[in-house]
């Protein structure tokens, strides 16, 4: 099975996109955890409390981040490996 050119062109279209939802995550983080730590910083300076959104949503970013750069992307190659191991 050959990949055509408007194949590999959806294919591009689609990682753009993840990429491009992956830097606007990472603008929104930043700004609201900004806020939060702001606020903290104004009220309190207790506990840390915008520690749990930093590293909850943290680790969401990062598989965000993973999925758009490094994700499980299929390929030629992967399929026919997965081929040759199948009984």
């Amino acid at each position: 099975m050959e990949t055509t050119t408007e194949d590999r062109r959806e294919l591009a279209i689609k990682r753009i996109k993840e990429k491009s939802d992956f830097k606007t995550h990472l603008i929104v983080y930043v700004l609201v955890n900004a806020m939060l730590v702001t606020i903290w910083a104004m009220t309190s300076h207790g506990f840390f409390w915008p520690a749990f959104v930093i590293g909850f949503w943290g680790i969401g970013l990062v598989m965000n981040g993973y999925a758009a750069y490094h994700g499980n992307r299929i390929t030629e190659e992967k399929i026919e490996r997965e081929m040759r191991n199948l009984p």
